[in-house]
């Protein structure tokens, strides 16, 4: 009998960083769990990633949710569960979870004007879906026993977690508490033989990037300073995702991988 395909499950799937790992790992021999939020507008883009996977020969099934809503996780969970129940998969049909969930708000934290500072609330939710989710996520995918041993988290943070740019310091934060996340979570689950580590990208022209005010600053001086002349793109992370996730690999874990060909050293 064949061996059951295993599963990447993939918060963020429908562009950037998300959607490259979803095409790069269904190539790689794996079918796709993907977590997305999107309205009709950017839906033929989700569509492009399911039919890229299809191609492939994987699986894509995504969910359509809010992946900060607790009850939407619960009912993901619950619903990715009975597809590996469904094809004899489970427990730990899930060898890849990537968290790439890029939403919060870019609000300077001092403004003279109350309507132009960030507030307590958009900080709070800024956090929450940009780090706390990861943990909430983790926690019900291993509680369910969709994960086993030689299985690999893996989370986006970037240079912002330890550099300053205009707005974007409640993001700073979250990219910071990501990756103390990462390092907690992998020192919980080494015994468990399940890695943890955070992806450090370089600048990318994403749409998360496109809605950071200074976009084009930040491309135009990534381009100026970078050795190899060039940005960042989703299908190196992807590649990267790809080249790690073996059961063998999972001692390496605990880490900020830094995937920027130098950018961060030089920048």
């Amino acid at each position: 009998m064949s061996q059951k395909k295993k599963w990447a499950l993939i918060l963020g799937a429908s562009s950037g960083f998300g959607g490259a790992a979803a095409i790069a790992l269904a190539k790689a021999g794996r079918n796709v769990f993907g977590v997305h939020l999107d309205r009709r507008a950017t839906l033929p883009n989700v569509d492009r990633i399911v039919a890229t996977i299809a191609k492939e020969g994987a699986t894509a099934r995504f969910f359509n949710i809010n992946a900060a809503d607790h009850e939407r996780r619960a009912e993901t969970i619950a619903a990715i569960r009975e597809t590996l129940l469904a094809e004899g998969n489970h427990p730990g049909g899930i060898d890849v979870l990537l968290h790439s969930l890029a939403f919060g708000t870019l609000k300077p934290f001092v403004a003279d004007d109350a309507a132009d500072r960030i507030s307590p609330a958009q900080v709070a939710m800024t956090l929450e879906v940009m780090a706390s989710s990861l943990v909430y996520w983790t926690q019900d995918v291993v509680a369910a026993g969709l994960m086993g041993e030689g299985s690999h988290v893996f989370a986006m943070t970037s240079a912002g977690g330890h550099r300053i740019w205009t707005s974007y310091g409640a993001i700073s934060a979250a990219k910071a508490a990501l990756e103390s996340n990462c390092r907690q979570l992998a020192v919980e689950l080494i015994p468990r033989k399940i890695a943890v580590n955070a992806i450090r990208a370089g600048v990318t022209d994403t749409p998360a990037l496109r809605k950071i005010p200074g976009n084009d600053q930040m491309i135009e001086r990534c381009l100026a300073i970078h050795p190899a002349g060039r940005l960042t793109v989703p299908e190196d992370v992807g590649s990267v995702i790809t080249a790690i996730a073996r059961p063998e690999t999972v001692w390496m874990t605990g880490n900020v991988l830094g995937v920027d060909g130098t950018e961060d050293l030089v920048g």
